[in-house]
């Protein structure tokens, strides 16, 4: 049990740092709010996944309830995080921010 929790830290680790890259290296606010979108999301439900199971190494009722209750916050960041970005995106695009694009391609 203690390598799976440690294998779900480590990928939370690793992608945590991905959406750091990537919030760094790409041009434009969208392509950073899709990077650190999808890489946080991804990461904080694999790092709440690891201390769920770690919470339920020693198998009694605390640990069981705390476990569910780690379990109900990985559900609402599956519903807040996704739909927060996508709420962010849509007010940038209406209030007029532009979309990077190559240099050739501009007119």
């Amino acid at each position: 049990m203690t390598f799976v929790v440690v294998f779900l830290l480590l990928a939370a680790l690793f992608f945590f740092a991905v959406g750091t890259i990537g919030i760094l290296r790409f041009p434009d606010f969208y392509t950073r709010l899709h990077a650190a979108g999808k890489c946080d999301t991804l990461a904080s439900m694999l790092a709440l996944l690891g201390i769920a199971l770690y919470a339920l190494e020693a198998f009694e009722f605390a640990n069981v309830l705390t476990a569910a209750k780690i379990m109900a916050i990985i559900v609402f960041i599956c519903i807040a995080s996704p739909t927060a970005t996508h709420a962010i995106t849509r007010a940038a695009l209406a209030t007029g921010v532009k979309p990077w694009m190559r240099p050739e391609k501009r007119q």
